[in-house]
C-alpha cells in the first residue's frame, strides 16, 4: 500500500522524531511511505478558535495535497478528527457542496495511525522491543470522536519486554484542549494536576498517547515534579527496535515533554 502522511504542525514543529518514526514503522511493515511537503496545518486551530471562515482556505489546501493518496494516516487522533468530522460541518457552513463532497470522500481515506494498524491492516504485532514499564493515556479525540477503542492497547500487549500498567481515570481529560489552555489557564491546570498525579501513581517510567499536544502538556506537569517519568508518542515505541530503546526513553526523561 501507499501510504500519505499527514504530519501535524506540532509534530513539524516540535516534534518531528514522531514523524519519522511512523515512517519507518510503515516502511518496516513493507508499505511504501510517501511525504508531500506541500502540506501545511489543516486548519483545526482556527476553527476551533473561532475563525471558521479562516480555515476554509487550509480545508481546501488539504484536499489538494491530499487528493491522490491512496491512505493517509497521521500521529495524531485530534487532527484526524478534525478531517473526518468537522471539515464536513465546516464545507456545509460555507455552502460549498463540491468541498463536501470533496471531504467526505477524503474522510474515509484518514486514519490515526493505532486505527490504520489494527482495524484496516489487521495488525497487533508490529515487531517493537520496548522493555519499559508504560502507561497508556487515550486522547479525547481519539477516544470519542474516532472511537479507536482499545487498538492502541493491543498494540503496546504486543510490544516485546513492555509492561503495561493501567493508568487510574484514563477516561479524563488532560487539561490541554489546544487553545483550551490558553485561555483557561486555572482550570486547565487543575485537571492536569489529576492527570499528572493519576500517571505518578503506576510508577511508570513512561506515559505514552497518540497525540503529541496531550503529552507536551502532561510531559510539563511531570517534568516540573521532577517526576522521573517521561513521555513518548505511541509511534516512536511501536517503531523501537532493542538498540533504540534506551536512547528514546533517556530523551523522553531529559526533555520531560516527549522527544522534542
Amino acid at each position: 500500500m501507499q501510504i500519505d502522511l499527514f504530519i501535524t504542525c506540532l509534530n513539524d514543529a516540535l516534534f518531528p522524531q514522531t514523524g519519522l518514526a511512523m515512517a519507518r514503522l510503515l516502511r518496516r511493515l513493507g508499505h511504501t511511505v510517501r511525504f508531500n511537503e506541500a502540506q501545511t496545518c489543516c486548519g483545526q486551530m482556527h476553527f476551533n478558535t473561532g475563525y471558521q471562515r479562516e480555515a476554509l482556505p487550509l480545508i481546501r489546501k488539504f484536499v489538494r495535497d491530499f487528493q491522490d493518496a491512496e491512505v493517509i494516516v497521521a500521529p495524531s487522533g485530534s487532527c484526524v478528527a478534525f478531517v473526518r468530522d468537522l471539515y464536513p460541518k465546516a464545507a456545509e457552513w460555507a455552502g460549498d457542496e463540491v468541498l463536501l463532497a470533496q471531504v467526505q470522500e477524503l474522510g474515509t481515506r484518514t486514519f490515526e495511525l493505532s486505527e490504520f494498524l489494527v482495524n484496516v491492516l489487521g495488525i497487533e504485532d508490529v515487531g517493537a522491543s520496548y522493555p519499559h514499564r508504560i502507561t497508556y493515556h487515550p486522547t479525547c479525540h481519539a477516544a470519542r470522536l474516532l472511537r479507536v477503542g482499545d487498538a492502541p492497547l493491543r498494540l503496546l500487549r504486543n510490544v516485546r519486554g513492555l509492561s503495561l500498567v493501567e493508568l487510574p481515570a484514563s477516561d479524563q481529560c488532560c487539561g490541554f484542549g489546544g487553545t483550551f489552555s490558553v485561555k483557561n489557564p486555572e482550570t486547565s491546570t487543575a485537571m492536569l494536576a489529576d492527570k499528572v498525579q493519576n500517571v505518578m501513581h503506576t510508577r511508570a517510567e513512561v506515559c505514552t498517547a497518540g497525540d503529541n499536544s496531550c503529552l507536551m502538556h502532561i510531559g510539563g506537569g511531570l517534568s516540573r515534579l521532577q517526576s522521573g517519568t517521561g513521555v513518548v508518542h505511541l509511534a516512536e515505541i511501536l517503531a523501537s527496535v532493542e538498540s533504540g530503546n534506551r536512547d528514546v526513553l533517556d530523551t523522553a526523561r531529559v526533555s520531560g515533554q516527549g522527544l522534542a
